[in-house]
Formats: structure tokens, sequence, C-alpha cells
């Protein structure tokens, strides 16, 4: 794949979500699907009631079209494309499912954390049995070294484990404008350069047309959001970019290219922990990107010293496959 092939999937990505955006946010205000805001959350989110969310249809449509069309055009439709597209749909599904129960019913919970799973697990069982059709390595590669370690038959534990874990991690990332649609466009895009650098170009088409799907929607999603993503946006990515390291067969590098997500997600472990065995709280407030903002960080100051963060893990995983 060449620079111009990169750019013309980044650019059909983001015009196609740049063109979709106008005409979903009107129709998602008139179906009434507005954010509602947890109240123990903090009171400067008050003000958000009401924004359209499941803004996630919008960028699903353009990667899934982005990905099928080039996909043909440049002849990388392949096996690892229907993985992604499952697990990336699938996991978009269960998150416009728990979307809808939220605002039809306008209550703060959607799906019970139970049905979630359940859907969950099926979907990466769905992808391991698709990939288990061909050739697939169980391994597990330690990044920066050349060791690596056979999983068997236990790498299907690990996949439900993964896939479950970092679709958890982004969705409790997703909580300031912004936030994950630059976050996550920035992971895509290293995992992207990646697979270039594997010749993987069937999931360097994928990972780009996402990346140029959520520069579209972060020009509607910024600080001030004129639309959300909610579970249905925030679900599909992390799913997605779980199943992207593994095709890569770069599984534990997402721990370093994520690790704002992985951190938002220990910061509520943590303050749960603590909570549950000694009764004290360790952040003012849990995911982490709350804590700052009650400290006294502004929204937009969290969200660049985050995005900041991402890009310097990614751009030290990227170095580290081209040396």
């Amino acid at each position: 794949m060449n620079l111009a092939t990169t750019a013309t999937i980044l650019a059909t990505s983001f015009i196609l979500t740049v063109i979709l955006a106008p005409i979903g946010i009107p129709m998602l205000r008139r179906l009434k699907f507005g954010q509602s805001i947890r109240e123990e959350g903090p009171q400067s989110h008050m003000k958000k009631a009401g924004t359209p969310t499941m803004g996630g249809i919008i960028f699903l449509l353009s990667i899934i079209t982005t990905t099928i069309v080039c996909g043909l055009l440049f002849n990388v439709f392949t096996t690892h494309t229907v993985v992604l597209l499952l697990v990336f749909v699938g996991f978009g599904l269960i998150g416009f499912l728990d979307d809808g129960i939220k605002v039809i019913f306008k209550r703060n919970l959607g799906l019970t954390s139970l049905q979630k799973l359940i859907g969950q697990i099926a979907i990466a069982i769905a992808a391991f049995l698709l990939l288990r059709l061909g050739t697939f390595e169980t391994t597990i590669a330690i990044p920066f070294t050349e060791l690596q370690f056979e999983l068997g038959s236990l790498y299907i534990a690990f996949l439900i484990f993964w896939l479950v874990g970092f679709s958890n991690a982004v969705n409790l990332t997703d909580g300031l404008d912004g936030l994950v649609a630059g976050t996550a466009s920035i992971a895509f895009a290293a995992f992207g350069v990646i697979a270039l650098f594997n010749e993987q170009t069937d999931i360097a088409l994928f990972s780009f047309a996402v990346t140029g799907a959520l520069l579209g929607f972060l020009v509607f999603n910024a600080n001030p959001a004129k639309v959300f993503m909610g579970d249905t946006g925030s679900l599909a990515l992390g799913g997605a970019l779980g199943m992207i390291s593994v095709l890569v067969k770069q599984e534990l590098l997402l721990l370093l290219i994520g690790l704002v997500f992985v951190i938002e997600t220990l910061s509520v472990i943590l303050q749960v922990g603590s909570f549950k065995l000694r009764k004290k709280r360790i952040f003012k407030m849990s995911p982490i990107h709350h804590h700052f903002e009650l400290s006294g960080w502004s929204e937009w100051k969290v969200v660049i010293v985050f995005w900041s963060t991402g890009l310097i893990m990614a751009l030290i995983a990227v170095l580290s496959e081209a040396l």
C-alpha cells in the first residue's frame, strides 16, 4: 500500500463521516436520542444532557463502506477483513442495544453487564473460529524482545479477555468531548503503520478507514460536542482495536499504544477496590479523567493531555517496530 492509497482511504472515510454527520445528528435529535447524564458525575456535565448520542452509527457506516469499497477496489478484502468487520459491527450492535434501552427508557443503565458480556464472548468466539479456518498462530510476543510464548488452546480464553477488556476500557474512557475520538484515531493510525511494516495491507486499510472516520467525527464531537458516540461507537472501537492487535501479532503492544485506556480502566478498578476494602476513595472521581476535572483542569486541558500521552506512546511503539 503506497502513500496515495493510504491518503485515499483516509480521505474517503473522513469525507463520508463529514457528509453523514449533518444528516445523522438532526435525525438523532428528532428521535429524541439524547444523552442521559449521571447524577453522581461532575455537575459541569449536566449542561450536556440532551446532546444526541448513538453517534457511533455515523462513523460505523462510514468505516464499513470505506473498508468494503476500498478493499474490493484495491483487492485486499480478506478473511481478516471479515473478522475485523464481524467484531466491529458485532460489538457496535451490542452498544447500539445498550444505548437504545438507555434513551428509550430514559435511564442511565442499558443492558445488564451479564447481557453485554454474553454478547461480547459470543462474538469473540465466532472471530476465533473464523481465524482457525486458516493458519493462525496462537503465540503471544513480548514487545521489544524476540521472546514469545505459545498459548495453544488457551488462546481463545485470552482472545475473549482481550476483546471484552479493551471494548470496556474504551467505553470507560468515553466521558469527555473528543477524548475517545482523538485517542482512538491515534491508536488505529499506529496499528495501521505497524500493519504496513508487516505487509498486512488488509489490516492497514481497515485501521486507516477508522482513523479517517474518527477525525471526521471529531469535527462534530470536539468540545463543545454536537454529538456523542455512545456505547455504539466506543464498544465497537475497543473491540476492533483489540482484534487488530491480535491480527498483527502484537497483542501486548496494545498496552502501550492504548495506555490511556489502560490507565482509565485501572483507575476504576483501584477506586472500587479501595472503597470496598477501606471505605476510602483514591481519586476524587473515576474514571481518572473526572479526577483531573474536579482538580481544576478544564475539560479541554484533560483531553489535550490525554491525546498527547496517547500520541507519545503510539510513536514509541511505531518506532520500536521500525527499528
